[in-house]
């Protein structure tokens, strides 16, 4: 049985701010930290995602990272490479389950009215 190897050596700067939820007036708000926990990782992101919206083909900015295993990375926590937010998409795969390796996709987050 091979062990798993990352496809690229992780050089991509990145932070992940954790997420604390909590209710105002009935309304779930997420409240990220302010200060952010730095890590490296690969970042490859295929060109984005493609799917299909009321009939409309609509290309998502979605990527896969691959990192260290950071038992703190969880679902809940934003994402940050290149000014760019993400949100974890799914749960991170712990890799083999041997806290050695992560393996998450990510969706940019979108902002506007």
């Amino acid at each position: 049985m091979s062990e798993f190897k990352p496809a690229t050596p992780f050089n991509v700067p990145g932070q992940y701010f954790k997420c604390t939820e909590t209710m105002v007036k009935g309304t779930l708000k997420k409240v990220y930290d302010e200060i952010g926990t730095t890590f490296y990782c690969s970042f490859r992101s295929f060109g984005g995602t493609e799917r299909e919206n009321n009939g409309i083909t609509v290309v998502e900015d979605t990527a896969t990272i691959e990192t260290w295993y950071d038992p703190n990375l969880t679902t809940n926590c934003k994402v940050v490479i290149g000014g760019v937010n993400y949100e974890i998409l799914g749960t991170p795969e712990n890799v083999a389950m041997r806290n050695k390796w992560l393996r998450f996709k990510v969706r940019a987050i979108r902002g506007g009215a």
